[in-house]
């Protein structure tokens, strides 16, 4: 089974693809002007340097890391029991001490790409599954512009992998999310929130400054001539800022009494409701790089934000909206890659086991439970249960 091969019967079949490199890895930066914009800085600037959006990612790839899985389908008997226990295996195993779902849910959310690596035994099966950091991949194309091969490129190192081994079976998985304007790569989260991480860790900056600064706006020292009009000197005005920045300046000396000579007077500076607008300001960059990687504000602890009834259906929306989609994207993609060895094995979230999702599996056996025309056996099957007895189904509670 071919995924990315040149079949002379499936050649002619495809459509020309680009072959030029447009900006997938960035998202778009070259827009943003002076914000970060190659995907090492923002990732630095966000993940690494920025409170909200590393909460926000770890959310996100911790939730996918942490869902419970299972396999179904695959060929009759014993052999699909193997099949689907064999690939469980390979999908919860650490490789490298990564944990490959919750890798792969990072590198999609963060780059928009995934790169699986399969690892093959000394049977040909596959035995390990291997998350390549996708900043380092770049596509093979062919003639026709389809991916052929990847490159892997590290510390001065080039390694071509093939997309398929000689038999013809997957041996890099490719994982990203729709790009409208690549043929090749996956559009990531860190190009939509680099301008909202920009401004909220230049509002943190600022605040420093202004904790440095007495935590308060600073003032202006008035030098009043007196009659005969005499201004300061240069050796005056120098040693009067040393002695300030010396003995009053910084978040130590905040709140020292200041003794000025004659002819000095102190007035303070105050910030107008429009200059303290940034306060507003990173509130709202904060909901923005929340929104960029999927998360309801809610759950970020972000004041003023109760667009939701209350945790719990925040928490539900996170699984909906966001983590259940990448996670199915993730398993869908490494069962296509393992078919040509476990044939007709499907991997997915056993949503049984979410706890997020637990009232909607209640509300769904009350109604079950409740609907007096179905059998046991049609019950068992609306539940998602196997077997022929009715055993185990929750208390008719229709009256």
């Amino acid at each position: 089974m071919k995924f990315f091969g040149t079949k002379a019967a499936r050649a002619s079949a495809r459509p020309a693809l680009s072959r030029g490199w447009s900006g997938g890895w960035t998202g778009g930066g070259a827009a943003l002007g002076e914000w970060p914009a190659s995907y090492e800085a923002q990732v630095r600037a966000a993940v690494l340097g920025n409170p909200v959006a590393q909460r926000a990612v770890r959310l996100v790839c911790e939730g996918v890391g942490s869902a419970a899985l299972s396999a179904t389908g695959g060929a009759e008997a014993e052999a699909g029991e193997a099949d689907r226990a064999r690939a469980l295996a390979l999908v919860q195993a650490r490789s490298g001490g990564q944990a490959l779902m919750e890798t792969l849910a990072m590198h999609l959310l963060l780059h928009g790409n995934g790169y699986v690596q399969i690892l093959a035994g000394a049977d040909g099966a596959p035995a390990e599954l291997f998350a390549l950091r996708p900043e380092r991949v770049s596509v093979e194309p062919d003639a026709r512009g389809w991916p052929m091969a990847y490159r892997y490129r590290v510390s001065g190192s080039d390694t071509r992998l093939a997309a398929e081994d000689a038999a013809g079976r997957t041996a890099v998985i490719h994982l990203k999310n729709a790009h409208p304007l690549d043929d090749h790569y996956g559009l990531g989260c860190t190009g939509a929130a680099a301008g909202a991480v920009a401004i909220h860790n230049a509002a943190t900056v600022w605040n420093k400054a202004l904790l440095d600064n007495a935590a308060r706006p600073s003032g202006a020292l008035v030098h009043e001539p007196g009659a005969d009009g005499a201004a300061m000197s240069a050796e005056q005005f120098a040693r009067l800022k040393a002695e300030l920045e010396a003995a009053f300046q910084g978040a130590g000396n905040a709140g020292r009494p200041m003794l000025l000579e004659g002819g000095l007077s102190w007035q303070a500076l105050s910030l107008s409701p429009a200059d303290m607008d940034f306060v507003g300001l990173k509130a709202a960059a904060a909901r923005e790089i929340a929104l960029a990687f999927g998360v309801p504000p809610m759950l970020m602890g972000l004041p003023g934000d109760n667009s939701y009834a209350n945790y719990r259906e925040a928490n539900k929306a996170l699984w909906r909206q966001t983590i259940l989609p990448l996670a199915d994207k993730i398993l869908r993609g490494i069962a296509q890659g393992l078919a040509p060895w476990m044939p007709g094995v499907a991997l997915g979230v056993d949503l049984d086991r979410v706890a997020a999702l637990s009232d909607e599996r209640d509300a769904q056996w009350t109604r079950v439970a409740a609907a007096d025309f179905l059998s046991a056996e049609e019950k068992r099957a609306m539940l998602g249960m196997g077997g022929e007895s009715g055993e185990g189904l929750p208390p008719n509670r229709s009256g």
